[in-house]
């Protein structure tokens, strides 16, 4: 038994069963034995491998975006650029790099990692100690300063918590985690829920990433105010879906939600409509989403991978790999076209680069 599960046993046994986003909030960021607090879980001694960990082109794509976003925005200065979530400070290193062709950018540049994990910002410390750029590192994205600022949020909604309302007995009732008659954590329900309105039919689930949308409408509300930008890939869908898409992986496998509490990471499919109604209803603009592969393409993708492979003859292959895992559509580890791209302005703005014929709702 991990020492969250004992911690979560003994809160339940005390108030009762807790609300699912409750509980996913307390088994990543708790504050002394959260996922998120205690390790690293990235890479192949982790638990999952993001983009910026399979090829320098990526991290390289989103700081050019960066550049060209704050010259559309007028090149302001100062300009904060924020990564939320920025796992061990690859995709900000390889972004800065990228950004060095601009060096009027990097000049009005003060960087903010969004970070919980003490171990992580250790690894982001060493990744970043020689990028010339001066960074801070925040709790939370109320806590950074005022003015312009362009976010970059790669794989951070999917870690947001996640409420579930499952239809039965005639109306929508709370999934909620409780303790089986052995003690142990299980999934219960309830009591209907009269506000939610939407028909349902037995045993349909209603996904909610409240969380989710309650971050991209601060965001939303300071961009529309001070101006800049967002940029969020993730994995999810387009439309509004019935059903769950919870999951918890441990050492690159899927496990019980429920199972060793503070000792998996848990993510849910981001709902990127959901993320567009939260940005427009703060009084910005949401362009997308595109699929990744389109969006990277779009960016110069392939011609950068052409580039470095006619530079190293001997990484070609390794190049060409890394171009099909990050813009690819065919295989099952294809992130091409599973993750998806969206992106926040101020209203009457020019679409972001990438997004120039993605819808947008003035």
């Amino acid at each position: 038994m991990s020492p969250l599960e004992t911690i979560l046993r003994e809160l339940i046994l005390e108030d009762g069963p807790i609300s699912l986003d409750r509980y996913m909030a307390l088994a990543l960021a708790h504050p002394v034995h959260g996922y998120y607090r205690t390790r690293d879980p990235l890479g192949p001694q982790g638990d999952f491998v993001t983009a910026p960990e399979i090829s320098q082109m990526f991290g390289e794509m989103i700081g050019l975006w960066a550049v060209e976003v704050w010259r559309l925005m007028g090149a302001p200065a100062p300009v904060r650029l924020v990564e939320l979530g920025p796992g061990r400070g690859t995709l900000m290193a390889d972004a800065l790099r990228a950004a060095h062709l601009a060096p009027d950018f990097l000049a009005a540049l003060e960087v903010d990692l969004v970070e919980i994990s003490a171990p992580l910002r250790e690894r982001q410390r060493a990744a970043l100690e020689k990028s010339g750029v001066r960074i801070n590192w925040r709790n939370s994205v109320d806590e950074t300063p005022p003015g312009p600022a362009i976010f970059v949020a790669n794989e951070f909604f999917d870690a947001l918590p996640v409420r579930h309302y499952v239809f039965r007995d005639g109306g929508w009732r709370e999934r909620r985690v409780g303790l089986d008659v052995e003690g142990r954590l299980c999934f219960g329900l309830g009591e209907i829920e009269k506000a939610i309105e939407a028909r349902g039919e037995e045993g349909d689930i209603l996904e909610v990433g409240v969380a989710a949308a309650r971050t991209m409408t601060r965001i939303g509300v300071r961009i529309a105010a001070q101006g800049g930008a967002l940029l969020a890939i993730d994995y999810g869908y387009e439309q509004p879906a019935r059903g769950e898409t919870l999951q918890a992986v441990k050492g690159h496998r899927f496990v019980d939600p429920l199972e060793s509490p503070g000792e998996a990471d848990l993510t849910a499919h981001v709902d990127f409509s959901a993320l567009a109604r939260a940005a427009k209803g703060a009084g910005a603009a949401a362009h997308g989403p595109l699929e990744q592969g389109e969006f990277l393409t779009r960016l110069g993708l392939v011609e950068r991978a052409a580039a470095l492979a006619a530079a190293n003859e001997a990484q070609r292959a390794l190049v060409e790999a890394a171009l099909e895992r990050l813009a690819g559509a065919g295989g099952r580890t294809d992130m091409g076209r599973l993750f998806k791209a969206i992106a926040v302005t101020r209203r009457g703005a020019p679409p972001p680069p990438g997004f120039g014929t993605a819808r947008d709702e003035a």
